[in-house]
């Protein structure tokens, strides 16, 4: 990003320039930075802005079932005093964590009993009123877990907070968090033999809009390559990185079939499949 003074000479109507107080221009590679042939900012002929590829994004740590979230508290109690020292966690903050894991588990196997029990019981009172083979016994009374000091509800909450403070110390790396628990599986993205841009195009404002979004995969993607058909063939319009794109060129006088298409990018590199061609009948 440059700021820009009165003698920057800069046009006013570039589509990089931000003009205010300060007035800046968004330089190529940069959030927000548009193609425009005839910007300050644009990148040297048939090269797109280059962006800071991502680190594979991973999906939340947490579990979502009980089972392995009791499991998972469970995990981080037993390897934290490897880690504490090294991590500069305080006694109070160990014997907490661990008081949230065992009264969990506590609860949930308790409820799990429960659950059986509710279950026999509700077939041997339909035995008791409708009959059934001679010498079925009863129902055992169940034996409950050893009680567990109670916590505070908010385990779940408490847990997020305290893997946080751990990710963010220095001393932090990918291999204590895994050990502990609070690492998420990275995720694989999508299929690239198949998947492709979806592009539709509407008219607004006397101007061609190009709508098109992520499709829940912008951790993997950088951005969007699209083309345009004038009547001359296709030709790079734009690589936008927002969605959706307006495409500023004048409408011609008489009615005229535009097309376009579109492919994704990393870094580099086109990904995916080209979108099917969409077309717009446009006049001025």
């Amino acid at each position: 990003m440059r700021v820009l003074t009165w003698d920057s000479h800069i046009r006013y109507d570039d589509k990089n320039a931000r003009w205010g107080s300060p007035s800046y221009l968004i330089e190529y590679g940069e959030p927000g930075w548009v193609y425009d042939p005839n910007s300050a900012a644009q990148p040297p002929p048939n090269q797109p802005p280059k962006r800071r590829k991502h680190a594979m994004p991973k999906s939340d740590f947490i579990k979502r079932r009980d089972a392995e979230f009791a499991a998972q508290t469970t995990q981080f109690k037993t390897h934290i005093g490897d880690y504490a020292a090294t991590l500069g966690l305080s006694a109070g903050q160990i014997t907490a964590q661990a008081a949230d894991a065992d009264y969990f588990t506590f609860v949930l196997n308790s409820q799990d009993i429960c659950a059986q029990c509710a279950q026999q019981w509700s077939a041997w009172k339909d035995f008791t009123r409708d009959g059934g083979a001679a010498g079925t016994p009863p129902p055992e009374t169940p034996t409950m877990p050893a009680p567990v000091a109670a916590v505070l509800p908010g385990v779940e909450k408490r847990f997020r907070a305290l893997a946080r403070i751990i990710k963010a110390h220095p001393a932090y790396n990918i291999a204590m968090g895994e050990a502990l628990g609070i690492e998420g599986p990275v995720q694989t993205g999508p299929d690239f033999s198949v998947f492709k841009p979806q592009l539709t195009l509407e008219l607004s404002g006397g101007q061609v809009l190009a709508r098109w979004g992520w499709q829940g995969q912008s951790a993997f993607l950088d951005m969007i390559e699209i083309h345009v058909d004038r009547g001359g063939g296709y030709q790079v319009l734009t690589y936008d990185s927002t969605p959706d794109y307006l495409d500023t060129a004048p409408l011609p006088a008489t009615p005229a079939v535009w097309k376009y298409k579109a492919i994704f990018r990393v870094g580099d590199q086109r990904v995916g499949q080209w979108s099917d061609e969409a077309s717009i009948t446009v006049a001025a």
